[in-house]
């Protein structure tokens, strides 16, 4: 056997996924196991390693022909080192990831933010194959972003390139606090949490909604009854969608993409969620950075950060 493969590396918080691609992306093999957080940093790192080489020893595959091990990691990260600088999800802290794997599986590895990583899977084998620029959006938890350029990560000076749940884009009037410590990120109306929180208010006010009748609203609840005909609920989806497309029209302007891609447990929501965003991309966005433009849904789906993190080696 000849033919080299590739190993990409997800990892959660609760588990981590492994797979193995082919040059041109396509998932082989897989494997998922725990990440164990609550063993500690050492705990997590030797489970990466170990699961690398599983995911290989599983397959019809062989060590030998694997040609470097990428990693996809949320938090916030040294990009060129592979060094974590902290992952909330993880508890990591300080830690060189890059040199421990490549000292233990003697292989090219490459680090980089989960988000990137499913953007660049996205790009490279998903619903952006063959387009050169794109963005992806993540709508899950949070709102995750990833820039590809000319078919390359856009990591930027502080690796910090990306980060566009954390644009300021809801008016100081509207605007509450995100997580990150600063006011009216996109995260805070667009992301499931943020559906959610906007959801939970409009109970407490006494909007007559049938989302009264929830006992723990989900961000489908709320996008089921916006389809099903509640007003007050299709007011917070649509409130999700007009920021989203707003900043898609600013992305426009900046970088020009071919494709927005969005991906992450809101985008389930389908053309009921992706039409709204058109229409508000369409009303802001300077006619020569909107044409031809497209805005669709991912495709790979939980594999995206696998996919993604195996195509770091070729792309990355």
């Amino acid at each position: 056997m000849s033919e080299k493969i590739y190993v990409g590396v997800d990892v959660g918080g609760t588990t981590i996924k492994v797979g193995i691609c082919d040059a041109e992306g396509q998932l082989l093999h897989t494997f998922e196991g725990p990440t164990e957080t609550s063993k500690g940093t050492d705990a997590i790192l030797h489970n990466i390693a170990s699961y690398s080489r599983k995911v290989v020893a599983d397959s019809s595959y062989q060590w030998e022909q694997v040609d470097g091990v990428g990693v996809g990691i949320a938090g916030f990260l040294d990009i060129p080192k592979g060094f974590v600088k902290f992952s909330a999800n993880l508890n990591i802290r300080d830690t060189d990831l890059k040199g421990f794997l490549e000292q233990e599986l003697q292989k090219t590895i490459k680090v980089n933010n989960d988000a990137n990583v499913a953007a660049l899977g996205e790009a490279w084998a998903g619903a952006g194959k063959g387009i050169a620029n794109c963005v992806c959006y993540t709508l899950g938890t949070g709102v995750g972003g990833g820039i590809i350029i000319d078919g390359k990560i856009v990591e930027g000076f502080a690796s910090m390139a990306g980060e566009l749940g954390h644009v300021s884009i809801v008016p100081d009037l509207e605007a509450i606090q995100c997580g990150c410590g600063m006011m009216g990120c996109l995260e805070t109306v667009s992301s499931a949490t943020g559906i959610i929180r906007m959801a939970k208010d409009a109970v407490a006010r006494g909007d007559r909604t049938t989302l009264s009748l929830v006992e723990d609203i989900m961000a489908k609840d709320v996008i089921d009854a916006a389809k099903a005909g509640d007003e007050v609920a299709a007011r917070i989806v649509s409130r999700a969608a007009h920021y989203l497309g707003k900043s898609m029209s600013m992305v426009a302007i900046l970088l020009n993409p071919e494709y927005f891609i969005i991906g992450g447990g809101v985008s389930k929501a389908g053309d009921f969620l992706f039409d709204q965003i058109r229409e508000v991309f369409e009303k802001y966005t300077l006619e020569q950075a909107k044409e031809g433009v497209k805005i669709v849904p991912a495709t790979l789906g939980n594999n995206a950060g696998v996919v993604g993190a195996a195509g770091l080696i070729l792309r990355g």
